[in-house]
């Protein structure tokens, strides 16, 4: 049964993404050994070992997902208290099909992602503002949510689990999806009887295919990401779904994404697909504000308080479409994208372009970010939380 397993690994997996691997059958349950297990941990169901993936193309890594070994998982109680989680192996859930999630969309996600420093040392950045945000996000959303201790200690202990899925320095990084969902099963609207959380991870390189090279977005005016009183300032999961269809459109037309307008005045800029935007002028760095259709994005916020230290003046105010003739800059932001340039926006067949390269705020602000994110940098503000 282990080797059908091997077969069909090798069968339906690109190799690329899979690394050497021996089959051990544990209770009837199949775990991934590395053939180097030098520092072995135990687990309540097994065993994982660090490696460090010896034979993965860690410069072909895109942004895609990635089957590692462990993930994490916690269910909440009837009182609406989380009880304490444990690492189970990576693999499909079970959930009844009238699952809150699946049937009315309760379901919220974050992003965040673990890097490997030269010493061996793993690296996480601003845990504690993804916690708050998916507790803000679960209760517009009538959800319990994990303590911000729980939800830190599920992201470590799935980090440390899958550590020889963390990049080596400089090739990318390890992406934990934190995800919390109404599993219980409802017919009427309403919120679900029970809740589950779960932290998995994926190794990632650029989130853009294009890799570095600077975006080219479109604007869009016929589709709207947001509405006010609506859910555009919480990360759920019912977001991401609408963007699609102007996001295929966009790049079957050669751009890089889609950068969309207020649903109001379908005037003023308000986000990329899955990142916020920001424009500079002279010193004056701009940026939408986060008025409930805008995702109070984690890094936008680091690059706020970075740009104001190096001297920039900082607005965050509504930032009309027809500014764009005048902007120096454009960029993006976010945990996936990390600090994207932007090298043209188009707007009713009309093209802007904008300066990018060396020497441009976007490169400087960019690379003390990743400084920070990766030690580099000294982190005075105490953004980091080692973790290995």
């Amino acid at each position: 049964r282990s080797l059908s397993f091997q077969r069909c690994l090798q069968t339906f997996v690109p190799h690329l993404l899979i690394p050497r691997i021996k089959l051990t059958v544990i209770s009837h349950q199949i775990l991934r050994l590395p053939y180097s297990n030098h520092a072995r941990l135990h687990t309540n169901d097994g065993i994982y070992s660090e490696d460090e993936n010896g034979e993965m193309e860690w410069e072909k890594l895109g942004f895609g997902p990635v089957s590692t070994d462990f993930m994490y998982s916690m269910k909440c109680c009837e009182d609406g208290n989380f009880v304490q989680g444990n690492l189970i192996h990576y693999g499909n859930i079970e959930v009844s099909p009238f699952a809150a999630v699946l049937n009315y969309g309760q379901g919220i996600i974050e992003g965040l992602k673990v890097t490997r420093k030269e010493d061996g040392r793993l690296l996480l950045f601003r845990p504690d503002q993804h916690a708050l945000r998916m507790k803000m996000g679960a209760q517009r959303l009538c959800m319990p949510s994990p303590s911000i201790h729980q939800f830190i200690h599920a992201v470590k202990q799935t980090a440390l689990a899958n550590i020889r899925w963390v990049p080596p320095p400089g090739k990318g990084s390890l992406y934990i999806r934190p995800l919390l969902i109404g599993s219980g099963p409802v017919l009427g609207i309403g919120p679900a009887p029970e809740y589950m959380f779960l932290t998995y991870a994926s190794p990632v390189g650029n989130y853009f295919k294009q890799g570095k090279t600077p975006l080219s977005l479109y604007v869009e005016e016929e589709e709207v990401r947001a509405f006010s009183g609506g859910v555009g300032g919480v990360k759920s999961v019912s977001n991401y779904g609408p963007v699609l269809k102007a996001l295929v459109r966009a790049k079957s037309l050669g751009f890089s994404d889609v950068l969309y307008l207020d649903s109001v005045n379908k005037k003023y800029l308000e986000e990329v697909s899955a990142s916020n935007i920001f424009t500079l002028k002279g010193n004056v760095i701009s940026t939408p504000p986060t008025s409930g259709t805008i995702l109070p994005g984690i890094t936008r916020k680091s690059i706020i308080e970075i740009a104001l230290g190096l001297g920039f003046q900082v607005e965050e105010r509504f930032i009309s479409v027809h500014e764009l003739t005048e902007a120096d800059e454009v960029f993006c932001t976010g945990t996936a994208v990390g600090v994207a340039a932007v090298g043209s926006v188009t707007y009713r067949g009309t093209r802007f372009e904008f300066k990018v390269g060396e020497n441009t705020v976007c490169q400087a602000l960019g690379s003390t970010l990743v400084g920070i994110q990766t030690g580099l940098i000294e982190d005075k503000k105490e953004w980091i939380i080692n973790i290995h």
